[in-house]
């Protein structure tokens, strides 16, 4: 394994429980920490909470975010003629959904890169379980480049 910081094992140690639900003793041995330092981490970052938060989908998420823009467009479309323009608290949230569904729509993170390799190797294991090895060695050394920057 490459050497990691502690905070890198700790993000991955986080994405192998919230998307591939791996139980903290499996993530542990995967990121080579022990069960003290796994519960601990468990425990302080409240994964438990964000394992529930996660069921709510991407998609749901964007869905919610076009609804909210759509809604506050409305309310200024309801004001006289003239008088059609957002507010400074109005032009930040109009900021901040559209920054969101941005981010959302666009950027792959770690989670994502995660769950794409899983189902490839899922998807090769069928066919070419020698190749499925490799590969995941692979995907595990991309994984861990990306958690270094």
């Amino acid at each position: 394994m490459a050497n990691l910081t502690m905070q890198q094992k700790k993000e991955w140690a986080k994405q192998l429980i919230l998307r591939d639900n791996l139980t903290q003793k499996e993530a542990a041995e995967k990121v080579q920490v022990s069960a003290v330092t796994m519960n601990k981490w468990y425990k302080d970052g409240e994964w438990e909470k964000l394992k529930q938060s996660m069921l709510i989908t991407r998609e749901a998420q964007l869905s919610r975010l076009y609804m909210q823009l759509d809604e506050l467009n409305a309310a200024i479309m309801t004001r006289p003629e003239g008088e059609r323009f957002a507010n400074s608290k109005e032009i930040d949230a109009i900021a901040k959904y559209t920054s969101s569904i941005r981010s959302l729509e666009s950027e792959a993170n770690i989670a994502d890169v995660y769950e794409v390799s899983k189902r490839v190797l899922n998807y090769v294991r069928i066919y070419h379980a020698d190749k499925a090895i490799e590969l995941a060695a692979i995907f595990d050394d991309f994984i861990k480049d990306l958690l270094k920057r």
